[in-house]
């Protein structure tokens, strides 16, 4: 028969066991560093579309903050719904393409909506409701304003909802219209 006899150290096992468990750490810690500052994953940033539609719901608001940011808005393609409406100072191919906005419960209304250019501008009379595709450009109109410089614009029928509210302290704008 053979007997094998040997000693087991328990300090050594404990500081083996510890220095591996030491290294495990160390070496997780390292990975999710690396992971945190070179992450290149899944792109969950949310997609700008090519046109942004404006409609009566966050007409003022969009309104608001192209006029409040307009650097960050210059080069995008929008699209709404609005009627004819001209000041004596425009040239042949401005308008603006307004709306009305309630100011009071007593139906007050302030005409808002942002100025365009538009080469055929002049076949389309004041009031004629019309659906345009533009992008916003940077202008002078009494100082620095978005202008749309229109691509497309055809004649519509009025909207049901005439009236649009007044921008909200809620709207939070992002680098998109929406």
């Amino acid at each position: 028969m053979f007997i094998c006899n040997f000693k087991v150290n328990k300090k050594l096992i404990y500081k083996l066991l510890f220095s591996i468990l030491f290294l495990l750490a160390i070496i997780i810690a390292f990975f999710a560093i690396y992971k945190v500052f070179n992450y290149e994953g899944i792109d969950d940033s949310i997609p700008v579309p090519d046109i942004s539609v404006i409609d009566s719901k966050n007409y003022t608001n969009v309104l608001k903050s192209v006029h409040d940011n307009l650097d960050s808005y210059v080069g995008q393609q929008i699209s709404f719904v609005g009627y004819v409406y001209r000041v004596y100072d425009f040239s042949d191919s401005q308008f603006v393409l307004a709306r009305d906005m309630l100011i009071d419960s007593n139906k007050q209304t302030l005409v808002v909506g942002f100025l365009c250019n538009y080469k055929n501008a002049s076949s389309f009379t004041d009031g004629t409701w019309v659906n345009i595709t533009g992008k916003i450009t940077k202008g002078n109109y009494h100082g620095d304003i978005p202008i749309i410089e229109i691509t497309n614009m055809e004649s519509c029928d009025k909207p049901t909802d005439l009236y649009v509210s007044p921008p909200d302290d809620t709207y939070i704008p992002t680098s998109a219209l929406f």
